[in-house]
């Protein structure tokens, strides 16, 4: 490790599991003083204790204004700015056109989109020059998925705020970025599947036929981008999509 977030605070939604547990790991591993947020408060006490270095747990739904305003408070109050905002809370289910429900459109853009929208936007006044806001996308947003509507529309979504936002910052020195990963093992991924085990090996399966790596990702590796796009190496990184997807995506 190199110290590239030393003395830097990040704040990471989404973090109690996979992607966002993998990358708050990495984030204070590099020096960053970290915030994560997660929905289950058992797991967000989990997550804090695996993570170490000072890492603070604030339960939050981040589709829920009055939440995000009780984090950034804490966050104001105790470290008075953030340098980092990984908006990495969402998630989806699968439903085929002819079943789509209301309540799944509702529960999907409100996880992905509002909640993305406004985890940014009220962080902005805790945010300056050289700060970096990266947004979890993925490679649904980019090509037809069986089943997956809703969320692929919900991730092309938050590609075109990244492209926007870019614009709306311009002059401020903040970064916006969009980190799409392909399929990677983690909890919510395989729960697509349900909770046999050997369905959800079955899925992963799936997915290794369409990656041209020939095997799924590791929360690890997405995290490892998120590193790239969070730290001063990506200083002239803006508006962008960086791919972590082995390919799928790609061909």
């Amino acid at each position: 490790m190199h110290d590239r977030l030393k003395s830097k605070i990040a704040v990471i939604t989404g973090a109690s599991t996979g992607i966002g547990l993998a990358t708050a790991k990495v984030f204070a591993a590099e020096g960053a003083t970290v915030y994560i947020t997660g929905r289950r408060q058992a797991a967000l006490e989990s997550a804090v204790a695996e993570i170490g270095h000072g890492a603070m747990g604030v339960q939050t739904d981040s589709a829920n204004l009055d939440d995000l305003d009780r984090l950034y408070d804490r966050v104001k109050a105790e470290a008075g700015r953030i340098d980092v905002l990984f908006a990495n809370a969402g998630g989806g289910g699968l439903l085929p056109l002819g079943q789509i429900t209301e309540e799944q459109v509702d529960d999907t853009f409100g996880r992905n989109v509002k909640g993305v929208i406004f985890t940014v936007q009220k962080a902005l006044p805790l945010m300056g020059k050289g700060g970096s806001i990266i947004l979890t996308g993925s490679t649904a947003g980019s090509r037809g998925t069986a089943a997956f509507s809703v969320y692929s529309a919900s991730k092309a979504a938050v590609r075109n705020l990244a492209r926007s936002w870019a614009i709306d910052m311009k002059g401020t020195g903040i970064r916006v970025n969009v980190l799409s990963p392909g399929p990677v093992r983690t909890p919510g991924l395989v729960s697509l599947a349900g909770d046999d085990a050997v369905q959800q090996q079955e899925l992963l399966d799936y997915f290794v036929t369409l990656i041209p790596l020939g095997r799924v990702g590791e929360a690890e590796e997405i995290a490892k981008a998120a590193l790239f796009l969070a730290s001063d190496d990506a200083s002239f990184v803006n508006g962008s999509e960086l791919f972590a997807d082995g390919g799928t995506a790609q061909v």
